[in-house]
């Protein structure tokens, strides 16, 4: 049984983040619903090569607040893309991983990254590398 709590739905005790309405049930509108946006891809893009520290994230990411940061990983988290790490340590730890799910997504950011080459003349020379 679904139960709507505002921004979220709830079954069986889980949450889910509720998703904007997909009258066609257009697959790639459900792809963007789950990556798209100015960060997401990019979030992602840095945990390919395995678990991150959100400290190292924002260093990889100067761009970004820590307060949106912090937003886009919990509804990575959420939609089971990502995977949180908290390490009972003094300092406190918290390390992020794409979660099974999330690996699925790698050759979906691979082909965007292709065909964003492709577009654009000047990024010709690029090559596929996941820590640009």
């Amino acid at each position: 049984m679904l139960v709507d709590k505002g921004k979220f739905l709830v079954t069986n005790g889980n949450y889910m983040r509720k998703l904007q309405q997909n009258p066609h049930d257009c697959a790639v509108v459900r792809t963007i619903q789950y990556i798209g946006g100015k960060w997401k891809p990019i979030v992602l893009i840095r945990l390919i090569d395995g678990p991150v520290r959100f400290g190292k994230l924002t260093v990889q990411m100067p761009d970004i607040s820590r307060k949106i940061l912090t937003q886009q990983l919990r509804e990575l988290e959420e939609d089971r893309l990502i995977i949180r790490k908290e390490y009972q340590e003094k300092p406190p730890r918290v390390e992020y991983e794409l979660s099974e799910r999330g690996k699925t997504l790698i050759p979906v950011l691979k082909a965007m990254f292709d065909w964003g080459v492709q577009i654009d003349d000047l990024a010709k020379k690029q090559t596929w590398d996941p820590k640009f």
